[in-house]
């Protein structure tokens, strides 16, 4: 390909289509009566956020999820009228930005209900065995569930907790969690009729529908990535988020010149390395070092040698084709009849691949379409 081609760095291409699908697909797992609200937080998991807002609540979620009061705001800035949900903890500050934002809010101490002083709909939170925000004790709960009723200002909007294990199959803990809430949500509602119960992630959802109650609360599948850290099309999914960049340069490489910071590879034989202009400054995490692949030209091609802040250098093996500079070369995504996940990253960098997509920095631009047609 001509160098005169146009090509940019670091491009993450979203396919808003896929994420539609997804949800719809999730929304066909859940059966009837069943709402789902799409978590969008993190700048939608990396995706971004009010474009995967959008194209979710196209695909049939009815309301938002979001971790932090400012995400509720940023939505609300780009023109998101849709409910939303604010998961996390809040200061007081935070409290007064949620409530700005008309979003529901989370509580699980009294404190915290009294200090309420606005209007708001609130979604009482059992720790059933996450550990982290929400009481372990039911009684506490539905105290906290009594007092929000109890306010004229407020509304008692749902009650939830959250799986810790749902994403490992076979695991009894979820099924511990699942039991401990029903005996303490059963009743509530007895107390509270039309109170919204929700529990399940994108890993339950899939995994279990006695976990869905109301409302199931969807991030990573949506986004078609694999809660189960295996392939997204075991379960219909299809992975959004693509990142592309391009070859810059190609160079012969004689035994024993080497790429790269600390000399980590060296050349054994005469060979090709091509320079792809992207790096751990953009997301590509420097532990990927000898450890990865792109695709150049349909065909994998080993990373080689260190991954620097900005550049990667990837080795052309003899007998392929040659890469010419200009060249799209993919590091996330299908090119030719090959595919590289975001799980597969994860693997090679053991974590999850909820990381990949949510480490993409801010210099590599989002660009969205739909099925290959640019989004307007």
């Amino acid at each position: 390909m001509s160098p005169d081609v146009p090509r940019e760095r670091a491009v993450a291409r979203v396919n808003l289509a896929a994420i539609e699908r997804n949800v719809a697909r999730l929304r066909e797992a859940t059966g009837p009566g069943v709402e789902l609200c799409a978590v969008v937080k993190a700048d939608g998991y990396g995706h971004g956020a009010a474009p995967s807002a959008r194209a979710a609540l196209s695909g049939g979620a009815s309301s938002l999820a979001v971790a932090a009061a400012a995400e509720a705001a940023e939505l609300r800035a780009a023109g998101i009228g849709a409910p939303i949900l604010v998961l996390g903890a809040l200061s007081g500050s935070e409290l007064d930005v949620a409530l700005d934002a008309r979003a529901d809010i989370v509580a699980w101490r009294e404190p915290f209900v009294g200090a309420i002083l606005r209007p708001a709909r609130v979604h009482v939170k059992l720790d059933t065995g996450m550990g982290r925000l929400g009481t372990r004790d039911a009684a506490e709960a539905t105290r906290v569930a009594d007092a929000v009723a109890a306010a004229p200002h407020l509304e008692l909007a749902g009650a939830m907790t959250h799986y810790a294990t749902a994403d490992e199959p076979g695991d009894d803990f979820m099924a511990e969690q699942l039991a401990r809430f029903t005996a303490w949500a059963g009743p509530l509602r007895e107390r509270h009729p039309g109170l919204v119960l929700h529990t399940a992630n994108s890993a339950a959802t899939l995994r279990d529908r006695a976990t869905h109650f109301d409302l199931v609360r969807t991030g990573i599948a949506m986004y078609g990535l694999d809660p189960f850290q295996r392939d997204p099309a075991d379960h219909g999914l299809e992975p959004a988020l693509e990142l592309h960049s391009y070859v810059a340069e190609v160079k012969p490489i004689a035994p024993g010149e080497s790429a790269g910071y600390g000399r980590r590879f060296v050349a054994e034989e005469p060979t090709t390395l091509a320079t792809v202009p992207v790096g751990y400054g953009d997301g590509v995490r420097r532990a990927l070092t000898n450890n990865a692949d792109v695709l150049i030209g349909g065909r994998r091609r080993p990373l080689r040698g260190t991954v620097s802040m900005d550049n990667v250098t990837v080795e052309l093996a003899p007998g392929e084709p040659e890469a010419e500079r200009g060249d799209e070369a993919v590091l996330i995504g299908g090119q030719g009849g090959e595919r590289i996940l975001a799980e597969e990253w994860a693997r090679r960098l053991d974590t999850i691949n909820y990381e990949i997509p949510c480490g993409l920095s801010r210099r590599v631009r989002r660009v969205y379409h739909r099925d290959g047609v640019p989004d307007a």
